[in-house]
């Protein structure tokens, strides 16, 4: 398996330093991670994904597909739709006030 970190690190114009910061990590973690002696948490991988702007399958070398299709907002809407029918009452508030305060902060 290929590790591409060290690849969009460069690509990015970032030093190991830089990433630790983002990543909440010393530069000794992010050289462990580019040499493959370590990997990455789940949560370290999904901000690496938001920094790099690619798949997490892409970063650990799995796909060459950098940044996969997103589905179509219809199907988005679909599956929220389902997931709310699966909720009690008090966390489908819950998770209608966590949707409201996203579009809020999105409008901003």
């Amino acid at each position: 398996m290929e590790n591409r970190i060290r690849q969009l690190r460069e690509e990015f114009h970032m030093t190991q330093v830089r990433l630790g910061i983002e990543l909440g990590v010393a530069q000794e973690t992010i050289s462990a991670y580019e040499s493959q002696r370590h990997y990455p948490s789940f949560a370290q991988m999904l901000k690496m994904c938001e920094i790099f702007h690619a798949s997490i399958d892409y970063i650990m070398g799995l796909s060459e597909v950098r940044r996969p299709v997103a589905p179509p907002r219809d199907e988005h809407l679909a599956q929220l739709t389902e997931l709310g029918r699966r909720l009690d009452q008090r966390h489908l508030e819950l998770a209608l006030a966590y949707v409201q305060g996203l579009v809020d902060a999105s409008a901003r």
